[in-house]
């Protein structure tokens, strides 16, 4: 048996020898992609922070919206977004965030609106992500922001409205940015907590 091991052990370290020496042996690579350019790497950072900084020029409301959502939207969530076996629910279901099941409808666990605008431009529709126009997302966003009863109707949402809405549960996630972490942390260290 003792001796089944070692030569198990010897076919191992062999084996991965092996791999070793070929890896090193495989061919370098040069002249094969390359490296992207600044606009290259701007067009893919479209990410849209809390602050609204990165959101792009255009604006629309809830009604104009709504007209959108029955076109585009309505098929997968629902009439009225309460969602469907295809998408998940738009509008309601708020409640607290500390029950061991809490809603995570947009109104209930999105902290950001900005994160409302983003979703909506990186992915929906689904295989036409992108084919939105600025003001089409927007519009698209009022209207779930006034079907959630956080914005009124009228309310044009644009890149300096948009940032400002604040979420109803906003102030419910704890620590809400990473400068936040490294306070809470030093507030706890400083009052001996830490090892």
């Amino acid at each position: 048996m003792r001796c089944w091991f070692k030569v198990c052990l010897l076919a191992a370290i062999l084996g991965f020898a092996a791999c070793g020496a070929s890896f090193a042996q495989a061919p370098a690579y040069s002249g094969v992609g390359q490296t992207p350019s600044k606009d290259q790497v701007q067009a893919w950072n479209d990410t849209i922070g809390p602050e609204g900084k990165e959101l792009p020029p255009g604006s629309g409301t809830a009604k104009q919206g709504a007209e959108i959502f029955a076109n585009k939207c309505a098929a997968c969530h629902g009439p009225t977004g309460e969602g469907s076996q295809l998408a998940p629910r738009l509008i309601g279901g708020r409640g607290p965030l500390t029950v061991p099941m809490p809603s995570r409808t947009l109104a209930n666990y999105w902290p950001f609106a900005t994160t409302i605008y983003d979703y909506i431009n990186r992915a929906m529709p689904p295989k036409q992500e992108g084919s939105l126009s600025a003001s089409d997302v927007y519009a698209l966003t009022a209207f779930i922001l006034y079907k959630n009863e956080i914005i009124p109707e009228s309310q044009a949402m644009d890149a300096t409205s948009l940032p400002k809405v604040k979420m109803p549960n906003r102030d419910g996630f704890i620590p809400q940015r990473i400068e936040e972490i490294h306070d809470l942390r030093a507030r706890h260290c400083t009052a001996g907590h830490c090892p």
